[in-house]
Parts: C-alpha cells; sequence; structure tokens
C-alpha cells in the first residue's frame, strides 16, 4: 500500500467510509512549510509547461553565458 500510494514511514493517511460500506483510502506526504510554494496549482501548471517545453526540444542552447545574458536583454 505504501509503495502505491508513495508513501513514507511517518507521512499520513485518510480514511472515509462511503454510504454503500467502501473504505477509501487517501495518502499525504508531509511538506516542509518552506517548499509549500512548489505545490501550488499555479506554480505546477508552470513546471508542466517547462516540462512540455524541454520534451519538444524548443529551447534555445548557448556557447557559453554571455550570449545566454544578452538574450535575456
Amino acid at each position: 500500500v505504501r509503495d502505491v500510494l508513495h508513501l513514507s514511514e511517518g507521512d499520513e493517511v485518510e480514511f472515509t467510509v462511503e454510504a454503500d460500506g467502501e473504505v477509501r483510502l487517501k495518502g499525504y506526504t508531509k511538506i516542509p512549510t518552506d517548499q509549500s510554494w512548489f505545490w501550488t496549482e499555479e506554480w505546477q501548471e508552470g513546471e508542466r509547461q517547462a516540462s512540455a517545453e524541454i520534451a519538444a526540444g524548443g529551447l534555445p542552447v548557448y556557447d557559453d553565458i554571455d550570449a545566454m545574458f544578452a538574450d535575456l536583454d
């Protein structure tokens, strides 16, 4: 169950018992407060977009750092 839910020792779980008797189990991984910004929906959408651009190969490659900063300007 830990492997399927990607849980480690100390992570929390939530049990919900449905009206028909079905039991649902959700796993919760603890995230340090100073890292919670990364897991906001807005940030995760940006991560998905960046991953798609990287996978598509649509990013520039620079020969050196000066060329990169020149492009940023």
